[in-house]
């Protein structure tokens, strides 16, 4: 399947900022499964950007902003082929050991409920690492509802799990925190995914890979209750939400900020 992706993101202050910082973590690599046939990350007032790898192995795009400027539009435009690997990631860079990945970070940090959502989780499972995952995902997802506009950016695991809903990050979050202390190594990805029938969205993706005995990292998209497919498009990983973000960053001057994300993901054709 060929994925299109087209998103624009940007920041309005209520005055002049003089200076910003940004992290941009919005370059995906192939792997197996994936190949990123054109990609282009442009950032509206041109700035200088520095591009390297972080700890993970993610591209990342230094972008740092030295004069006035009122609004910053960062815009992405690519095309990604892929293919459905049953959800195993395979051929990605790997720089750190799979436990690293059972550290907690403070937006996964575990609490008793977490705790009793994930022996549920075991007690439902045959006792393998594949169903565990599965019975987890099935665990969160029952555990969390699907809510827009009720979670944000800081809210921990613990704080969706006992809210009952959220979105795809929270999800993820909670997944990650029980799996964790289930020892499971599981680590937050984020990227894009296209629906059949739609193609104008609210915000870019997120779900889990968990690394499982004698298959490697293995997707699980908690919101969806699937396993990634086709029709998902890899871009970052990390301990959490904070590590993988798209977009992250500090300014200077500028006052209160409002925030606009246009994203359109469309399919094409298939590359014969």
């Amino acid at each position: 399947m060929r994925i299109l992706i087209r998103q624009d993101t940007t920041y309005r202050y209520e005055g002049p900022a003089n200076y910003s910082v940004q992290a941009l973590r919005l370059v995906p690599l192939g792997h197996a499964g994936q190949k990123v046939l054109s990609w282009r990350v442009v950032a509206m007032p041109a700035g200088r950007v520095r591009e390297s790898r972080d700890a993970y192995g993610n591209v990342l795009q230094m972008l740092y902003l030295d004069g006035l400027h009122e609004a910053l539009t960062i815009s992405v435009a690519g095309e990604v082929e892929t293919s459905d690997t049953g959800g195993i990631i395979a051929d990605t860079a790997e720089p750190l050991p799979p436990l690293f990945f059972l550290r907690q970070t403070e937006l996964t940090a575990p609490d008793a409920a977490i705790r009793a959502l994930a022996a549920a989780a075991r007690a439902a499972s045959d006792g393998t690492p594949i169903d565990l995952a599965h019975r987890l995902m099935d665990t969160v997802r029952d555990a969390v509802d699907y809510r827009i506009g009720e979670t944000h950016a800081a809210t921990t695991a613990a704080e969706a799990l006992a809210h009952g809903y959220g979105v795809c990050q929270d999800h993820t979050h909670v997944f990650l925190s029980a799996a964790r202390d289930l020892g499971l190594p599981a680590r937050y990805v984020s990227g894009y995914l296209w629906f059949e029938g739609d193609s104008q969205y609210e915000a870019s993706h997120a779900w889990v890979e968990a690394y499982i005995e004698h298959l490697g990292w293995v997707g699980f998209d908690v919101a969806n209750r699937i396993c990634p497919t086709s029709a998902h498009v890899r871009v970052a990983c990390g301990l959490d939400y904070l590590e993988a973000s798209p977009v992250r960053g500090r300014r200077r001057g500028g006052g209160e900020e409002t925030l606009e994300v246009r994203l359109k993901v469309e399919s094409g054709a298939a590359q014969q």
